[in-house]
């Protein structure tokens, strides 16, 4: 009696593997639930309304106001600057009224009076110039050639962006990578069940041999 209970009792070796799998299980599970109310939520609601057009450049212009921006310099050494406000207005062929591009989701949250936010440099002029050399871009090498740009008629109808921030691949990754987790999970646990169970058959089929 003692024997047979004992075969039925599980080693420290699969213990801690079923242990190991339903972690892998709960983390999976939680990572899901976690990204899906912190981040994928708020990107479906962003893709929500929204699509790709073909967008044509109507004009470039530099506006007088200039925007602060926070450059750092080391560990402890952080200061501002600032930089010209640059606006690319288009044309989308979902709409005649013109747009304001911005580069993504995210510089369009940062400034939305702007098109495009240069990399935050200590010296004004520096920035000046790199806003200098994006109007040049949008004028003489883009011109009047249309090009792909996304929009949300829901959230932001003036606004359209150049690339999405949260694109398919992102959200593929969301999904993929705790759904991963979480069938690895169960695999080690049906394994390990599936293994010991083997293991108690074969062991009875040995002793009714004998």
């Amino acid at each position: 009696m003692a024997r047979s209970r004992a075969a039925y009792e599980y080693t420290e070796a699969e213990d801690k593997s079923i242990r190991l799998g339903f972690f892998l299980i709960a983390a999976g599970l939680l990572s899901l639930l976690g990204l899906g109310c912190c981040w994928l939520r708020p990107a479906l609601q962003e893709r929500g309304g929204g699509g790709s057009a073909n967008c044509t450049v109507l004009a470039v212009r530099q506006l007088g106001e200039r925007f602060s921006c926070t450059f750092s310099c080391g560990a402890a050494c952080r200061g501002t600057a600032r930089y010209p406000c640059l606006q690319v207005l288009v044309r989308t062929s979902r709409s005649s009224v013109p747009a304001l591009l911005h580069e993504d989701e995210r510089q369009l949250r940062t400034n939305p009076k702007c098109s495009y936010i240069p990399p935050c440099a200590r010296d004004d002029q520096e920035n000046s110039e790199n806003v200098t050399y994006k109007q040049k871009y949008w004028k003489e090498k883009v011109g009047s050639q249309p090009f792909t740009c996304y929009f949300n008629q829901h959230l932001r109808p003036d606004d359209v962006m150049l690339k999405r921030t949260h694109d398919e691949t992102v959200l593929l990754h969301c999904f993929l990578w705790p759904l991963v987790t979480f069938l690895v999970g169960v695999f080690i646990v049906v394994l390990t069940i599936c293994a010991k169970s083997l293991a108690i058959r074969a062991e009875a089929i040995k002793k009714k041999k004998h």
